[in-house]
């Protein structure tokens, strides 16, 4: 069809005659498709619409019709609007043709009405290639008279297209009136008064651009006619601009706003006037939709200033073919866009930001105005973060305390960081005593300006630094040193506190504070009594203290009470003040009591041969209560030497009478009083042989020489102080006196004795187990004397026990009450009960049994009366 032997046009023209010619005239210059009516429809080959509303009706000249008078006479075709409702139409169909020559059609009209209303509307319809009807190229409405009129109809259509043409009648509202056609004739030759158009050619635009049609008409004051641009579907766009190309053609031309796909259809050029109308053929409005990806591009590499991507360009929405490939890129945040041209399946964005989202799209270009489709589908990435610029500056202190610091720094900013995501961290170590150190890190709030170290040690060198840390790397800052504030002291260690007590002072030493946080100042003690094992010292005193200087670690206090318990508090100092004190109790020594000053003073009141009645007065306690008084007995040797009163040693350890005599002790402990019998002085006699508490105080010898002590004692748990006084002597007798012996002597015979008896009357018993066999048939009155012979003597032995008990009776009474201090009584005992002489009495008749015979006349040694001694005989 672009070629002008493809596309010989056929110009059909259609003349009005008036008055009307006889068809015969110009037979020689007719096509086929023309119609007289005389012979009717099927003579022409016209056919009635299927699909309309009525039909024309043909009026025959040789057949009698209903018209009324006034109608022209002769054969056409006629509609009567009164039988027909308003809108409804009538289409009479000729022959479809298919020339390659030039074509005009002209034909007769009227519209008639008696009253002279409007009959209705007479409209030509072309169809092109049985396409659908578009609106009418020529259309006459209202009434015309009697008389018919010529119009003609200039179709312009290309091969191998064809057309066919419907005359189309439409009733009007006023339902009166006629309309008629008659003598429809095609010439071979062009129209007279119709112009006629050239080949409309096919236009193609990309969808958003403005489309253009550009129709040219050749024929005689065709510049005046009407002109529009008619779609195939019923719409007419008016003429946009007309120009004259000379004076028998003219151009035309059409434009179409931002076309879519919805505006691809076929167009043709219309020209009309009173006298006919032309139409051109139809071209087509092609509309390209730009190429547009369907996918994203495909991320392939990523870095921190660069982006590797796959296009993804062959699959696509639109219409090809492709001859540009873009990349559409910017920054999710931003506003900004860039675009590169591509001529390769890759593409490697540089220069990018690191640790930034950008937006990837591919753009590609079609042919044409408005080629480039609309962006693909987007590909949303981020790149990588960069390592950081540089290293922190160093920071800056902006406060300093014991336990904390304060650190400024300059704000970090993306150009700093090159990352989005990145953390700050203070890191700090130290060293301190005891082989303490310590190292840790701190992430900080990357938007805070300043940044808190807590919970370091006091007066420390501190090293700081800060770390910029992002996913691709860290920078560090210099370290800086800073020494932390001094602090109160921490407490003085409590098993470095150590107190040696005396009796009426405490050393005291310590250690320094093993948290000093900083330099320590001084020491300060105050202490006070708590409680005392004396009643007599006042313990609710108010507390006293000492101040040390900062390398004196020790101090003694003086002037104590004995036997008290003193707590003390200790704390160290620096410049910031005193630390917490550590508490200690020390007991002071408890002193020996005081005794009565004996110098110069004879205590004896009473000496006998074997006693000596001294004067005891009580001690004053010092420190801690008396606890117990006890009176010693020193044996005076000629060959030892004497001990001297005044820086004598006190015997600590107490030995009994018994344990002298078999050990060879010098002394022994004659008694042991309780406090509670000694408030006051009071008279004692040693040698009363009594007990005290467990020692027995037996008489003294005569010719022996002894001094005499007195002791008083203290003790308190684990500590016992004594403290003793020689208080009287007394000489061996010079006279010699009568022999009395020994009772130590006295004590040995008797076991003598006592085992010779024995040995007797196991003789004895042997003897008479041997007369007993030998006698066993002995008669019975011999055995009856043998027992009442035994039992003779049984009772002899009553009667002499019984006296033996009333003898000793009669002296332990003798014994009593001769000391003032005995206060024990109940557990005094005798001589012979200290020795366990009770006389043995068997049951035995045959036994010997030892008596107690008085012996009159004698002195009694051991307590220096005229009462009578006892001898043992044995029967």
């Amino acid at each position: 069809m672009d070629t002008a032997a493809a596309a010989l046009p056929v110009f059909v023209a259609l003349l009005l005659l008036s008055p009307r010619s006889p068809l015969g005239s110009a037979q020689g210059q007719f096509s086929a498709g023309g119609c007289t009516f005389d012979d009717g429809l099927g003579a022409c080959d016209y056919h009635q619409d299927l699909y309309d509303d009525f039909e024309w009706v043909h009026v025959s000249a040789q057949e009698p019709h209903y018209l009324p008078p006034e109608m022209p006479q002769g054969s056409y075709m006629i509609v009567d609007s009164s039988d027909h409702d308003p809108g409804e139409k009538a289409r009479l169909q000729l022959p479809t043709m298919k020339e390659n020559d030039t074509h005009c059609i002209d034909f007769s009209y009227l519209l008639y009405s008696q009253k002279g209303l409007n009959p209705g509307t007479l409209n030509i319809l072309v169809r092109v290639n049985k396409g659908p009807l578009a609106n009418p190229i020529w259309n006459v409405t209202g009434f015309t008279g009697r008389d018919w009129l010529r119009a003609e109809l200039a179709v312009s259509t290309f091969w191998p297209n064809e057309y066919q043409v419907i005359f189309e009648a439409e009733v009007s509202g006023g339902r009166s009136g006629y309309i008629a056609i008659d003598d429809i004739q095609v010439l071979s030759y062009p129209c007279d008064k119709s112009p006629h158009f050239l080949r409309l050619g096919d236009v193609e635009v990309n969808a958003g651009q403005n489309a253009t049609f550009q129709c040219i008409a050749t024929g005689r004051d065709a510049v005046h006619n009407k002109l529009w641009l008619q779609r195939r579907n019923g719409e007419d766009i008016p003429v946009a601009q007309t120009k004259n190309i000379n004076h028998r053609r003219f151009a035309a031309s059409f434009r179409l706003q931002e076309v879519t796909k919805t505006d691809q259809d076929l167009y043709r050029c219309v020209t009309q006037s009173e006298r006919g109308s032309g139409v051109s053929n139809f071209a087509q409005l092609i509309v390209r939709e730009p190429p547009r990806p369907i996918a994203p591009p495909q991320l392939l590499g990523v870095g921190p200033t660069y982006l590797l991507i796959q296009l993804n360009a062959n699959s696509i929405i639109g219409d090809g073919p492709i001859i540009l490939k873009e990349v559409e890129y910017r920054m999710t945040s931003g506003s900004w866009t860039e675009t590169h041209a591509v001529n390769a399946p890759t593409y490697k964005l540089w220069h990018l930001d690191p640790d930034t989202e950008y937006e990837i799209r591919v753009l590609l270009t079609r042919p044409g105005e408005g080629g480039t489709g609309l962006p693909g589908p987007p590909l949303i990435t981020r790149t990588k973060c960069a390592e950081p610029m540089r290293t922190p500056k160093t920071l800056k202190i902006a406060e300093i305390q014991a336990r904390r610091i304060a650190v400024d720094w300059e704000s970090l900013g993306y150009n700093i960081t090159r990352c989005h995501t990145f953390n700050v961290t203070i890191c700090y170590h130290y060293f301190r005593g005891h082989n303490e150190s310590k190292a840790d890190c701190l992430d900080m709030d990357p938007k805070a300006p300043q940044h808190v170290v807590n919970h370091l040690p006091p007066y420390t060198n501190v090293s700081l630094k800060m770390i910029l840390t992002n996913p691709e790397g860290r920078k560090e800052s210099e370290e800086t040193i800073i020494q932390t504030d001094e602090d109160v002291p921490g407490p003085v260690p409590v098993n470095s506190l150590q107190g040696t007590s005396f009796e009426n002072k405490i050393f005291l030493n310590w250690k320094e504070p093993l948290d000093p946080n900083g330099v320590i100042t001084q020491y300060e003690v105050s202490y006070s009594s708590i409680r005392s094992f004396d009643p007599a010292v006042p313990v609710a005193g108010p507390p006293q203290t000492v101040s040390n200087l900062w390398n004196s670690t020790h101090h003694v206090f003086m002037h104590l009470h004995p036997g008290t318990t003193y707590q003390f508090l200790i704390r160290a100092s620096t410049v910031k003040g005193f630390g917490p004190a550590t508490a200690i109790n020390v007991t002071t020594n408890i002193s020996a009591p005081t005794l009565p000053d004996y110098e110069g003073v004879d205590a004896s009141l009473n000496e006998t041969a074997t006693t000596i009645t001294v004067l005891l007065r009580p001690a004053q306690a010092k420190g801690a209560p008396i606890s117990a008084y006890q009176i010693v007995v020193e044996e005076l040797h000629p060959h030892r030497t004497k001990r001297e009163a005044g820086a004598m040693e006190c015997y600590q350890v107490p030995v009994t009478y018994q344990n002298a005599l078999s050990g060879g002790a010098p002394y022994y402990f004659a008694a042991e009083l309780p406090p509670g019998n000694l408030p006051e002085p009071a008279p004692f006699t040693v040698g009363d042989n009594r007990t005290y508490q467990g020692f027995w105080n037996p008489p003294l010898a005569p010719r022996k020489g002894y001094n005499i002590y007195f002791q008083a004692m203290s003790s308190v748990e684990k500590e016992t102080k004594t403290q003793c006084v020689r208080i009287a002597t007394k000489a061996a007798a010079t006279e010699e006196p009568e022999v009395i012996p020994d009772p130590a002597k006295q004590t040995d015979r008797v076991v003598k004795i006592a085992g010779i008896s024995a040995g007797i009357l196991v003789f004895i018993l042997l003897l008479l187990v041997v007369i007993l066999i030998v006698k066993k048939r002995r008669s019975y009155y011999s055995y009856s004397y043998y027992l009442k012979l035994a039992k003779k003597r049984k009772d002899a032995m009553g009667n002499t026990r019984q006296e033996m008990t009333h003898m000793v009776n009669a002296m332990d009474r003798s014994y009593a009450d001769q000391s003032t201090l005995h206060a024990e009584d109940p557990l005094s005992i005798t001589f012979m009960d200290q020795h366990n002489f009770s006389p043995r009495l068997p049951n035995d008749p045959l036994v010997p049994t030892a008596v107690l015979v008085p012996i009159t006349g004698r002195k009694n040694v051991y307590h220096g009366d005229n009462n009578s001694f006892f001898a043992i005989s044995y029967l």
